[in-house]
């Protein structure tokens, strides 16, 4: 009876200590939503760290955006490593990556050239023509990707928590560059 007593008090005692020890570790993954930002319009993301005993080390970040208004259809799908430089709650952010992204402008074809039938008053067009998208930069077709980098603050709280970020996300692809493009967060740090 001693002896099953010391077994459940052995188990009891090492289970505490693994709840200190997961309850000590840091907060290196989180949830949030970002507005501009690698997502583009917006995005919803999970970003973790590598090495999940270090909050200022490096991370990755996946999430996934878009919307469907009238005839329009925007997904993205960014992906970005990215490195925290700093001491807690207070971090430096720097990354880089791409935004797979897929859209449909349906209601951006505008009619060059139709006829008009004055008996019922019906314009019909004949010639159609498509007007490119573009998201800051001109886009040649869809799908597509859009090179991403990542310069910004990030607060994380030591022991988890509410989270935000904020920063300047330059863009690129084969039809140039924009530097001043911006992206601000919020979210759940665990």
């Amino acid at each position: 009876m001693k002896s099953l007593i010391f077994v459940f008090a052995l188990l009891f005692s090492s289970q505490l200590a693994f709840a200190q020890e997961a309850e000590s570790r840091p907060a290196t993954q989180s949830i949030f939503v970002e507005l501009g930002g690698a997502g583009l319009p917006y995005s919803f993301n999970y970003d973790f760290r590598f090495n999940k005993t270090k909050v200022d080390s490096w991370g990755m970040r996946v999430g996934f955006g878009g919307y469907a208004v009238d005839q329009s259809s925007f997904f993205s799908l960014p992906v970005m490593v990215n490195k925290l430089l700093g001491k807690g709650p207070h971090y430096f952010e720097v990354g880089f990556g791409a935004t797979f992204f897929t859209f449909d402008n349906s209601n951006s074809d505008y009619c060059i050239d139709g006829t008009y039938d004055p008996n019922t008053g019906i314009y019909t067009c004949t010639t159609y023509e498509s007007s490119d998208y573009n998201f800051i930069l001109d886009v040649d077709s869809s799908p597509s990707l859009m090179g991403t980098l990542n310069f910004g603050y990030r607060r994380v709280p030591v022991d988890g928590g509410f989270t935000w970020k904020i920063n300047i996300n330059p863009i690129f692809n084969n039809n140039g560059f924009w530097p001043l493009y911006a992206g601000v967060g919020f979210g759940y740090a665990f």
